[in-house]
């Protein structure tokens, strides 16, 4: 009997050790887009810029983030990081472009983008995605994904080097902390 106990003990403990040996070795939600080009965008409606497209940014570091408002606590949790990232890093080449994603049942206007953006702070250039064609294109139609709010940081030559697959990353924590550290290797490499 005892032997008996003993031995479930011992098979419970090896499948919670398996378990959690597989869970760090899982891949990052977005790692199968690493290392591809980004996608081109077809926006019309912009604010804070003239219309751009990705080409326009070659040379420079491209760090893009889709966002919605009201009702994301993560966008507006993550909107400081991306001003202080516009502001610390913008004369040394990064460039941050927004993608407003409308996840409402009221219908999409521009002014509203345009106070939500003025409400976060945002100086960097904002597309408006009426229709999610470009966060389609650029993440939901390449797998099943758990978040819409989702950063993209692509290189100098229009690879994407780095995805922080959704939610929020404030100062301080270990997602900003890797999204920076990343975005320092990127501006210090030769295009």
């Amino acid at each position: 009997m005892r032997i008996e106990k003993n031995f479930s003990i011992f098979v419970m403990l090896a499948l919670v050790l398996v378990f959690l040996c597989g869970a760090g070795n899982r891949p990052k939600e977005g790692d199968e887009l690493i290392g591809q080009p980004a996608p081109e965008w077809d926006i019309r409606d912009w604010i804070n810029s003239k219309p751009l497209q990705l080409n326009d940014l070659r040379g420079k570091v491209v760090l893009v983030r889709f966002w919605t408002a009201p009702g994301c606590p993560y966008c507006a949790a993550a909107a400081p990081a991306l001003n202080e990232f516009y502001d610390k890093y913008h004369a040394q080449g990064l460039e941050v472009v927004g993608f407003y994603h409308h996840k409402s049942s009221e219908s999409l206007r521009a002014e509203d983008v345009k106070h939500y953006a003025g409400k976060f702070g945002f100086k960097f250039p904002v597309a408006i995605d009426y229709d999610w064609k470009t966060l389609r294109n650029w993440w939901l139609d390449a797998d099943e994904r758990r978040w819409t709010s989702v950063s993209f940081l692509i290189d100098k030559e229009g690879i994407i080097r780095h995805i922080h697959p959704g939610g929020q990353y404030v100062k301080g924590d270990r997602d900003h902390i890797q999204l920076e550290a990343k975005i320092q290797q990127l501006l210090e490499e030769s295009p």
